[in-house]
């Protein structure tokens, strides 16, 4: 992640921080909070997320979270898509900076819904991802309950 990036992405998690607060986890859920706790260190010539123990600890576990959909191809069901703290108020803007994104892999394609919905799978963390995510599931299932 380039030193601009980093900056986009701060200044991003800065505005965005009291709305993620915000958003319900759902009964049962991974809250976007704990997800936005994340910190950015400098590992050699790279930027890198700093993830705290209890979101650490959820490594390669399954988890669920809520949150609204973000496709990232064109189509009705998606099998692999965003999943946003906030909804987007344009097809072309991102809502949140990294910690405020999670990269679902799907087990069977998603239809696409604006409400948001529920989502379970294998949480993995991107210690050092090149598209500059910092979560993913995978084998992952939706539902809007």
């Amino acid at each position: 992640m380039t030193e601009r990036a980093l900056a986009a992405a701060l200044l991003a998690a800065l505005c965005f921080a009291p709305a993620l607060a915000q958003t319900p986890a759902g009964k049962g859920a991974l809250s976007w909070e704990a997800l936005g706790q994340v910190g950015i260190v400098k590992k050699g010539e790279r930027y890198v997320p700093e993830y705290p123990k209890d979101v650490a600890a959820l490594d390669r576990k399954e988890v669920r979270l809520q949150g609204f959909m973000m496709p990232l191809e064109v189509g009705a069901a998606q099998k692999r898509f965003l999943l946003a703290a906030q909804p987007t108020d344009c097809a072309y803007c991102v809502p949140s900076g990294p910690e405020g994104l999670v990269e679902v892999q799907a087990r069977i394609p998603v239809k696409y819904v604006p409400d948001p919905i529920y989502v379970t799978g294998k949480f993995v963390l991107m210690r050092e991802d090149a598209s500059g995510l910092f979560y993913r599931l995978i084998d992952a299932t939706a539902s809007d309950k």
